[in-house]
């Protein structure tokens, strides 16, 4: 029986999580997980970064942001193993996020039905470039699609 090693290379955190390695260096570079580094410079990285993985995967396939997600984690002292409880706990508090972006998104998907007949955004009452007729009062046309996002508008 092979010894169990508590450090594991880039290669197997990746092999065992089904993660690649580029994510995981991005994930790092993120702030969402460590590794120490060996004297020859290759990345070493603690068992519990299985877990810290394995949570991060999940709270993104549920639509939760990088920078909500490297909060989560901050809350738990370095290199521990988010716990059952942990999950439970973050979980809901993004729960009454999750139920208000479905929300958001019911809203647009009921509103794009009646934007197919514009085709151009155009409309003084679209509900997509317009929510609730806001920018009836500055005119006509596609208000928020007017916007050049290179112009520099401090000069």
């Amino acid at each position: 029986m092979a010894p169990v090693t508590k450090e594991l290379t880039v290669g197997q955190v990746s092999q065992r999580s089904g993660v690649a390695v580029s994510a995981l260096h991005f994930y790092e570079r993120q702030g969402l997980i460590h590794s120490r580094r060996t004297s020859g410079n290759q990345r070493r990285y603690h068992r519990d970064t299985l877990r810290r993985v394995a949570f991060i995967r999940i709270s993104q396939r549920v639509g939760i942001p990088l920078a909500r997600i490297r909060q989560a984690l901050e809350r738990l002292p370095e290199n521990r193993t988010p716990t059952r409880a942990d999950w439970a706990s973050v979980s809901a508090q993004w729960r009454t996020e999750l139920d208000a972006r479905i929300t958001q998104l019911i809203r647009l998907r009921d509103d794009l039905t009646g934007c197919i007949g514009c085709g151009c955004l155009s409309l003084s009452s679209c509900t997509l470039s317009n929510p609730d007729d806001e920018l009836a009062a500055t005119g006509p046309g596609a208000r928020r699609l007017m916007v050049d996002p290179f112009k520099d508008e401090t000069t």
